[in-house]
């Protein structure tokens, strides 16, 4: 057994949550022996081809990632492990937004452009002429900087340092206007019956989240907001006058607990495939930074309470 396979404690919380073999056609392989694949090559960040042979043929474990990262399968067993993580705060249940910088391997670089999903020519059929004179480019949430090729993950975690949910962008993008999109994509799912949950009782973030949008919506939605407020802000709010109106609230204590978000990160960050951006498609990256969510909730998994 290497340091990165699954631990027997671990394969008995995640066996049930993946598919099952399909009713035609071959079966799958190994289920616990491909993911182990997965997940070696997820910490270690080596190519495909190099993958050892105690878990398979290397295409086998390729092909699995590849689609379960495209049909959402990793984010369904995601999904299932982080079910309930809320139960133990109830309403006072908080999380923290922030954005780190992944370097794309130039390997990373060269795939396909597709239309983005905005872009009218996608659902254009074949062949057919286009009116569109500058088509919007999927550019594979790739950005380049004077750094090179790079990717932004954009993260929401919870009070113990786990990875709540997860979007990309390309590295050159802001991290305000992705903060609402980020609240959006939150959902945790119920143990037992009932609608998932979609709205924290306390969202913390740094300066960069410090918008008027920003704090309308988590106001709209009840949520606290724990965001500092910038320094030009204070100074065009005091030009103002009374017009300005008084400045937002701030917990300064709870705000010293914002480095859950931080610390989640650099758990991800070990993970070498998460570090560094080796695949071509955003879809797959995403896939990748699943698997290394998963590992971290197989690690410190949700507690039932005792009643």
């Amino acid at each position: 057994m290497d340091r990165h396979d699954l631990s027997d404690e671990e394969w008995k919380r995640l066996e049930p949550l993946l598919p099952r073999n399909p009713g035609r056609g071959g079966r799958w392989a190994d289920h616990r022996r491909t993911i182990n694949g997965v997940f070696w090559r997820t910490r270690t960040g080596c190519p495909w081809r190099d993958l050892p042979e105690q878990y398979g043929k290397w295409q086998t474990i390729y092909k699995r990632h590849r689609r379960w990262s495209r049909d959402g399968t990793w984010a369904t067993v995601l999904d299932g492990l982080r079910a309930g993580c809320d139960e133990a705060e109830g309403k006072d249940w908080t999380v923290s937004a922030d954005s780190t910088i992944a370097r794309a391997h130039q390997h990373a670089a060269g795939a396909p452009h597709e239309p983005a999903k905005d872009d009218p020519a996608r659902d254009r059929p074949a062949g057919a002429a286009s009116n569109h004179k500058n088509p919007v480019k999927n550019r594979e949430g790739l950005g380049r900087s004077r750094g090179g090729l790079t990717t932004k993950i954009h993260l929401v975690a919870d009070r113990r340092c786990r990875p709540v949910t997860r979007l990309t962008s390309p590295g050159q993008h802001g991290d305000s206007p992705r903060f609402i999109p980020l609240m959006e994509s939150l959902r945790i799912p119920r143990r037992g019956r009932g609608r998932p949950r979609k709205r924290p009782g306390r969202a913390m973030g740094d300066k960069a989240y410090s918008s008027k949008v920003n704090r309308a919506y988590l106001r709209r939605h009840g949520i606290q907001a724990v965001i500092p407020v910038k320094e030009d802000q204070k100074a065009n709010r005091l030009k103002r006058g009374s017009a300005g109106g008084r400045p937002p609230n701030f917990d300064a204590e709870w705000y010293k607990k914002r480095n859950t978000v931080e610390r989640c990160f650099n758990k991800l960050r070990q993970f070498r495939a998460v570090a560094t951006r080796f695949d071509k498609r955003e879809r797959i990256y995403q896939g990748t930074i699943d698997i290394a969510s998963i590992k971290i909730w197989l690690r410190d998994p949700v507690r039932r309470s005792r009643t």
